[in-house]
């Protein structure tokens, strides 16, 4: 005979991750819905030695889906997170670009591009923390 767990499988024993996983799944669902609406923004920041723009920043649209709704469930949860630290190991060179290339985009400040850099790291932190099981 199995018991029912204390809480819906979604969730874990920990406030303080639930809100962080339903934060990080929403913000990387919507920024990978965001790739598909208006994919010229992000086709700006790909950095010039990259093949098919348009074909990656769908391609990351998708990953980042992937990996929001990955979050959600536990089975899925470690290996999602797994994936969204690849991920924005792998977009980090577009940020750069961005950085680095301000002038492309004049309706955010240049601080903002630069401040950004070491905070793709700390999103990595906070996304692995997330994504590990519960200690219980």
């Amino acid at each position: 005979m199995t018991t029912a767990p204390a809480y819906p499988e979604f969730l874990t024993s920990s406030w303080a991750k639930n809100i962080s996983l339903i934060l990080l799944a929403t913000a990387f669902c919507g920024m990978g819905v965001h790739h598909w609406i208006a994919p010229d923004l992000y086709m700006e920041a790909m950095p010039g030695y990259l093949p098919w723009h348009r074909a990656l920043v769908y391609i990351s649209g998708v990953a980042e889906l992937i990996g929001g709704v990955g979050l959600i469930w536990v089975r899925t949860r470690k290996w999602a997170g797994w994936w969204l630290i690849a991920l924005l190991l792998a977009v980090f060179p577009a940020n750069i670009e961005m950085a680095v290339h301000s002038e492309r985009f004049p309706d955010i400040p240049v601080w903002a591009l630069w401040v950004r850099l070491p905070l793709q790291f700390v999103l990595g932190a906070w996304v692995w923390w997330a994504s590990r099981p519960d200690a219980d």
